[in-house]
């Protein structure tokens, strides 16, 4: 994991637990909860396979590659609900949902 991957994934740690979500590391990235939802959490970079399968995603990028991976996402149409989380330079992030991928 390099250093951009660790970031990225300290960032998102800290996002979900600023919302309020319990989060744990897993084998392939973070598990974040709170009360019913369960959101398989993983950095991502735009050209790294997509899961499967699951429930919730989301995906942590940098703000750079959060469209194209919507978009990706988008064409391929998974069975799971998901959302891209576009981290950018300053700290800030953006949020890519299927419903803004056009």
């Amino acid at each position: 994991m390099g250093v951009a991957t660790t970031s990225l994934d300290e960032q998102a740690r800290s996002f979900f637990d600023d919302i309020g979500y319990s989060v744990s590391r897993t084998e392939g990235g973070l598990r974040a909860e709170h009360k019913w939802r369960t959101v398989t959490v993983t950095v991502l970079d735009d050209d790294d396979p997509l899961p499967e399968s699951g429930e919730i995603h989301c995906f942590v990028t940098p703000a750079a590659t959060a469209a194209d991976l919507g978009r990706r996402l988008g064409r391929r149409d998974p069975s799971y609900d998901w959302a891209v989380l576009g981290v950018r330079e300053d700290g800030g992030y953006d949020v890519v949902r299927p419903d803004s991928t056009g």
